[in-house]
């Protein structure tokens, strides 16, 4: 079973580039599932009912999301009917939406789950045993894919060692930076600390570089905005044994000067 999943959407420009690579990217490695994480996709923050159905049209058959997920409001009716949408898992109780799904095609099935990390983040509930809750309620599917949308490497890595052999894969999110550190852990479970984005490429991790130098330089509060220009394209392919759930290959995409 072959798995393509792209990292954080940002802005028009990643929500462009998706749409102008992912027919080439899904004819040359001709993926059973597509997943994308789409947090970032509505101006940087968050993400729309219209945004979510235009991935869909695509052809992605799940879409992931991480501490921007209510960022638009709108979204939250959404949540809650369209099932193929998940927020993290580990947020407070009593919010729209879920926080896995199992998606079923062509005679297949995978369960994804959307989990936040804390270190440095938000007062989100113990992932690790959220990690646990999303393998004891998926019990008869083998293949389970984690989006594990975190700021620090170490808490990514401590984090792949504790689920290692009960998921097929922890593809880290939330940075926007590509790692290299892809491989396949002793007991069969594919990690990467950070897939990367799909956005501006000539940005600070998505925003207008400008303006964040004005930050930096001046300490003045200033809004971010999504930069314009050409894009880039950031993802993973996951092979995974259909059976068992155990990763056999994991492979980054980097695509440049996109548009």
């Amino acid at each position: 079973m072959r798995i393509l999943f792209l990292g954080d959407i940002v802005g028009k420009v990643g929500r462009d580039c998706v749409a102008d690579v992912l027919p080439m990217l899904t004819e040359n490695h001709q993926p059973d599932f597509i997943l994308v994480n789409a947090e970032n996709s509505a101006a940087g923050l968050g993400v729309t009912p219209k945004i979510a159905d235009d991935l869909f049209a695509l052809g992605v058959d799940g879409i992931t999301l991480g501490n921007h997920a209510f960022h638009k409001k709108e979204i939250e009716d959404y949540l809650e009917k369209e099932p193929r949408i998940i927020r993290p898992a580990n947020m407070p109780p009593g919010l729209p939406g879920r926080g896995w799904m199992t998606i079923e095609k062509s005679g297949h099935a995978i369960s994804v789950a959307n989990i936040c990390g804390r270190t440095f983040m938000a007062e989100y509930e113990n992932p690790f045993t959220w990690a646990d809750s999303f393998v004891e309620a998926t019990p008869t599917t083998p293949v389970r894919i984690i989006d594990f949308h975190a700021e620090a490497t170490s808490e990514k890595m401590a984090f792949a060692f504790h689920v290692e052999s009960r998921v097929s894969a922890v593809l880290g999110t939330h940075t926007h930076v590509q790692t290299a550190d892809e491989r396949i852990l002793a007991e069969h479970t594919a990690f990467i600390s950070d897939v990367g984005m799909c956005g501006p490429s000539d940005s600070v991790i998505g925003m207008d570089r400008d303006i964040v130098l004005k930050r930096f330089l001046t300490l003045r509060p200033v809004r971010f905005e999504v930069a314009g220009g050409p894009g880039v394209i950031s993802g993973v392919v996951l092979d995974v044994q259909p059976d068992t759930g155990a990763a056999i290959s994991i492979e980054r995409i980097q695509m440049r000067n996109i548009r």
